[in-house]
């Protein structure tokens, strides 16, 4: 098997976070692109282990040609039964690929800071699952066909879910770093007062408390993920 991930993010100072220092930390090297940066997408699977795409400040619904491309791109991991991860933005271009709608709350809310995260029967049957989770968006999707829904959430009914063997969305950041939540909260400040948002002391103060629940939950769905390839599999049946 390739010990390589492939990481795709959306502005130029972007970093994987925690999830990169996780699967650092497990032997994988990060294969970092920025399609917005005019970066490729490879053509097949074969030199990766698995795919992460990241979220941003863009729209799935957005015509640029670098969010048209990734949302078609996604079905080189699909076809490939390779491990895919969509986080955010990520998630919802997921969800545009098998021909599901990316949309606004119908009432204006976002959801900017830490919400409670409801598991589905099929959530809990995976692994157990933070009561809290960290946000960062104002635009929802529906569940597309053959999506097995894992998580959701007051505002925003679909938080999780899981297409075929190896393939998941989420729409939390547990990717997030105490670094990453400093910048966020100053460069995005603007989106603390959307209707639903929380202030920024709200944030930190939630971290204290939700953080430990949260990394716990990525490390054990990080080795879920990657133990889920049935090319892995494959090979170690050999």
């Amino acid at each position: 098997m390739p010990e390589q991930i492939l990481i795709v993010l959306h502005q130029e100072n972007s970093t994987p976070g925690r999830i990169g220092q996780a699967l650092q930390r497990r032997g994988f090297h990060l294969d970092i692109r920025r399609p917005v940066l005019g970066d490729p997408l490879p053509e097949t699977m074969d030199a990766h282990c698995g795919a992460v795409i990241f979220g941003g400040p863009m729209s799935a619904n957005d015509p640029d040609d670098f969010i048209r491309r990734e949302i078609d791109w996604i079905n080189v991991p699909l076809k490939e039964r390779a491990p895919f991860l969509g986080v955010c933005l990520g998630a919802q271009q997921l969800v545009k690929t098998l021909g599901g709608r990316v949309e606004p709350h119908p009432e204006g809310y976002a959801e900017v800071g830490y919400y409670p995260l409801h598991p589905t029967s099929d959530g809990r049957s995976l692994m157990d699952w933070p009561e809290m989770v960290y946000q960062w968006h104002r635009e929802g999707f529906d569940l597309p066909d053959g999506a097995r829904k894992l998580a959701g959430g007051d505002l925003f009914p679909n938080q999780a879910f899981a297409v075929g063997p190896c393939a998941f969305g989420i729409q939390f950041h547990a990717e997030l770093t105490l670094a990453m939540m400093h910048r966020w909260t100053v460069r995005g400040a603007h989106r603390m007062t959307m209707p639903g948002a929380q202030g920024r002391r709200d944030h930190f103060e939630g971290r204290s408390v939700y953080d430990p629940e949260i990394r716990r939950w990525l490390e054990n769905f990080l080795d879920l993920w990657i133990a889920a390839d049935p090319r892995r599999k494959a090979e170690a049946a050999e």
